[in-house]
């Protein structure tokens, strides 16, 4: 069965707070990353850890650098972050990734908060 975007989006918020639960906040990203990237498949989803994306430029494709995160089920990119506080150039940077990767939502995590859901947004890809 097929997965819709926001299906995909519940099941990561879900699997999100286990692991800060079971890790709480002050970690590295990479550690956040790691964990998330063993639920997400365990739970049987495809994903992709970071996912190389070229940047488009004038009919030619460049390697830039940019790397998504993890990339679940080719739909949703995550960018995690462990961070004081969620800033307009990360909100940027996931709408980036968004529109050079084709996929409609973006969740950018911030791991490093007391409650997961302050941390957690969805940004969705005005195509």
């Amino acid at each position: 069965m097929e997965l819709s975007e926001n299906e995909i989006s519940k099941i990561i918020l879900d699997l999100a707070i286990k692991v800060h639960r079971k890790t709480g906040p002050g970690l590295l990203e990479s550690a956040y990353q790691e964990c998330l990237f063993f639920e997400l498949k365990r739970k049987g989803l495809q994903v992709e850890k970071q996912k190389t994306l070229p940047l488009i430029y004038e009919d030619i494709k460049l390697d830039a650098g940019y790397r998504i995160d993890l990339m679940v089920n080719d739909k949703v990119v995550i960018e995690i972050k462990s961070i004081d506080a969620i800033a307009p150039v990360h909100i940027a940077q996931v709408i980036t990734y968004l529109k050079l990767s084709g996929a409609k939502l973006g969740i950018l995590i911030n791991f490093n908060v007391p409650l997961l859901k302050d941390g957690f947004k969805r940004i969705v890809n005005g195509l």
